[in-house]
């Protein structure tokens, strides 16, 4: 028998099939001992080497979790901020911040700030109420925070309702900019045990999903409640946003100005307080949150007014005034390293200079003037490419004698008109209101700020809104289709508009046309490596321990110049409610470009939201104006959608002009409703990115009706009023909804509303709209 069913004998198992090969492979003693030594001696030099790189790594993580340990609550620590924020209008923050402040003060003596040092806790703490209210003060306070102490109320009227609107309104703000160490206080517990731990996990299993998941509930009725903890605080490691940690910032205490002799416009800003995150140079550029962007006078050390061991600084804590002590040592900037206050690029208008022509070229380009056409009527700032579209009377009269010569060509070659930052800003609802080419241009005047400077009556009022709402309706409904106007031809009113063959793949010049006044603003060749580079500098600085930098910790005095004298006393009437924010800039910082947030509308805002409104921007520390445009953000192309509205539900791209920021940092826009009202949160969201090339384009889609669909051909009708337009428009490629497309064939009839449609595959229902796409950045 043959096949799977042979013998299948097993193979021998020694090393060696017979004693000559094993006398082959012996060894002597000697050489055994050698090589069996050295064996041993590798493995253990590499598990040797393994245990000390692993004792290494773990005596720097604890060494650089020692060192931020003592950063933060060491006595060269600048006091840790503890922000009380109510989650109702029926919590009483005031008994609450007294009882803190009493347990941190010496011997609990009274005090006279909101700043406190502690020997028996070994705690320094500032205790900040945040007004119920007042959004801007809570924003402000929180920026700042190292520990939100939010705080509810357990009492019997209280039961259903732990959290008010504003309550939940600023829990989602508190989240988009970056929660720091959270802690939730209940107050007004009953005073019988078993109705106490009744209330307690009641407000427990309320309130745990709106906070993070580490974060505690503590009773903070008595006095044994508060003490533990602060004992528990105390060696808390804190966790703070990242974008704090990677700029220095200081909380004013005391907030002064000093008028300049020289120009009486101007004066110098005084501003105290502990700086925190990183070191602070001299010749940095600072922020001070609702002035702007300033250089530094000088930096005063000052002694501080709250050590931990007041044996050491016993005349100290004896003055009327803590914050009023002497002066340590003075900082004054390098007028050669000192950071420029520079805001615009100053452009080169040589800089893109030709050769100088040739006779032969000089005398060409004088014949071809003499015999070119007579100059178009065109529009201020467009280009050749663009006025070789706009028709003139004379072609207008070519048109009608008969040629068959169509007005509009189609972008085979794929060369296009400008780009979306640099040509116009203007709306749809802006296009249609100006139909005169000639002031096309003008659009970029926003009309809201005209309807401001008018004395509107409340009917008035009332309708512009009535017709905001309808249009962001009809927009969310019907994106992008207008209507041809009756009383222009289409050819006019859109010639701004070019026919894209694909949205996707067709290539846009982000460089075309662009107007002088775009080359003010600033660009990076690589702004990764920028960033990258940037950052690496700042660390360097804080870790160098450099002469012209103060260190975070010390208390200071921070002397700002060239401050407007207006500014700076509504500054100084500010800041009796809210703390003064103060941050160093890192580089590039001041100047102006192109930023890109990546943004969503609050759900609790319901009125919508156009595009060039004026909205409130807080980024980071640092608070502006700006009217954004909305644009799609499309992974697949180079080039975005420009959207009239910012709709609910979705996250759209704002681009503005403002200063340059490095991300991560948060976004919160409010809107100003009129009148005395506090502002309202509009919308969230992030920095993406600074890109001045960005491609916005408005797309519009112009719409007509089906009258006969045959096989091959139909009918359509309304979307021209006269055959020029037809003729004009005739080299873009229609499409329906459905995904059929067809070239327009020729106008029917006198009037020019009808024409014929060729190249159709199917038959379409006659409900289906007729489209055809453009264009314009």
């Amino acid at each position: 028998m043959g096949g799977s069913r042979v013998q299948v004998n097993k193979t021998h198992k020694s090393r060696f099939s017979s004693k000559s090969t094993r006398n082959l492979h012996k060894t002597s003693l000697k050489d055994k001992s050698r090589i069996a030594k050295s064996d041993r001696n590798v493995a253990k030099g590499a598990r040797a080497v393994r245990i000390q790189r692993n004792k290494m790594l773990r005596e720097q993580k604890r060494a650089a979790l020692l060192k931020e340990k003592r950063a933060s609550s060491g006595s060269s620590s600048p006091p840790r901020v503890i922000v009380l924020f109510g989650l109702s209008a029926s919590v009483n923050l005031d008994s609450l911040a007294e009882d803190l402040l009493k347990l941190l003060s010496p011997e609990g003596g009274g005090h006279v700030s909101s700043t406190v040092a502690s020997s028996e806790y070994k705690l320094r703490a500032t205790v900040l109420k945040a007004p119920h209210g007042d959004l801007l003060s809570c924003m402000e306070m929180v920026k700042v925070a190292d520990l939100i102490a939010f705080v509810a109320s357990a009492s019997e009227e209280n039961d259903s309702d732990y959290i008010d609107s504003f309550g939940s309104q600023c829990l989602s703000v508190f989240r988009s900019l970056g929660l720091p160490s959270t802690a939730v206080f209940i107050r007004d517990l009953p005073i019988e045990l078993k109705r106490k731990n009744d209330s307690k996990k009641m407000c427990i299993s309320r309130l745990a999903s709106e906070f993070p998941e580490d974060c505690k509930f503590y009773p903070a009725d008595a006095k044994d409640e508060l003490h533990k903890f602060l004992w528990l605080f105390k060696e808390q490691r804190l966790t703070l946003p990242h974008w704090r940690n990677q700029r220095p910032y200081l909380m004013s205490q005391k907030v002064d100005m000093v008028a300049d002799e020289v120009n009486s416009g101007n004066c110098t800003l005084l501003l105290t307080g502990y700086l925190h995150g990183r070191s602070l140079s001299v010749n940095q550029l600072v922020h001070v949150s609702g002035a702007g962007d300033f250089q530094l006078h000088k930096i005063e050390i000052l002694r501080d007014p709250f050590p931990l061991n007041p044996r050491k600084e016993v005349d100290a804590m004896d003055s009327d005034d803590l914050l009023v002590v002497e002066v340590v040592h003075s900082i004054h900037p390098d007028s050669l390293t000192q950071e420029p206050l520079l805001v615009e690029n100053v452009p080169d208008p040589l800089a893109g200079e030709q050769t100088w022509p040739t006779e032969a070229e000089m005398a060409e380009a004088d014949k071809n003037r003499k015999q070119r056409r007579p100059k178009k009527r065109i529009p201020r700032g467009t280009s050749e490419y663009q006025a070789a579209w706009i028709v003139d009377d004379t072609d207008e009269e070519d048109s009608d004698s008969g040629s068959d010569d169509d007005g509009m060509v189609l972008d085979e070659t794929e060369s296009y008109g400008p780009a979306a930052e640099g040509s116009d800003n203007s709306e749809l609802d802006d296009d249609q209101a100006s139909l005169d080419l000639r002031y096309s241009d003008e659009e970029t005047e926003n009309d809201s700020v005209m309807m401001e400077s008018e004395n509107l009556t409340r009917e008035q009022i009332e309708e512009e809104i009535k017709e905001i709402k309808e249009a962001h309706a009809e927009d969310e409904e019907f994106p992008d289709e207008v209507e041809t106007p009756l009383d222009v031809p289409a050819r006019k009113r859109f010639a701004k508009f070019r026919g894209l063959k694909s949205f996707r793949t067709s290539s846009w010049d982000p460089k075309e046309s662009l107007p002088p006044e775009y080359a003010r603003i600033f660009a990076f060749d690589n702004f990764a490596k920028t960033q990258k580079h940037v950052f690496a500098k700042a660390l360097e600085m804080d870790q160098d321990n450099r002469d012209e930098c103060i260190s975070a910790g010390q208390y200071a005095r921070l002397h700002i110049k060239e401050v407007p004298t207006a500014v700076a006393s509504k500054l100084c009437a500010d800041a009796k409610t809210l703390p003064i924010i103060t941050c160093g800039l890192l580089q590039h910082e001041s100047k102006m470009s192109v930023l890109h947030f990546s943004i969503k509308k609050h759900d609790t805002y319901d009125a919508p939201i156009k595009a060039k409104e004026e909205l409130v921007f807080h980024v980071g520390f640092r608070q502006f104006v700006a009217r954004p445009i909305f644009s799609t953000d499309n992974i697949n192309s180079d080039k975005n959608k420009m959207e009239r509205f910012l709709h609910a539900g979705r996250f759209s791209i704002a681009s503005i002009y403002a200063p340059i920021c490095f991300p991560p940092l948060p976004l919160i826009a409010l809107k100003h409703l009129g009148g005395v009202a506090a502002p309202t949160v509009a919308a969230v969201g992030s920095l993406r990115s600074i890109d001045p090339d960005r491609i916005i384009l408005k797309k519009i889609i112009l719409t007509g009706y089906p009258q006969r669909v045959s096989k091959l051909k139909a009918t359509v009708r309304y979307m021209f009023h006269n055959p020029e337009d037809v003729r004009w428009f005739k080299p873009v490629e229609v499409w329906t909804k459905c995904g059929r497309r067809g070239r327009i064939k020729e106008p029917v009839g006198t009037h020019g509303m009808i024409f014929t449609l060729s190249k159709l595959i199917l038959k379409e229902i006659t409900s289906n709209f007729y489209h055809i796409e453009q264009i314009y950045g």
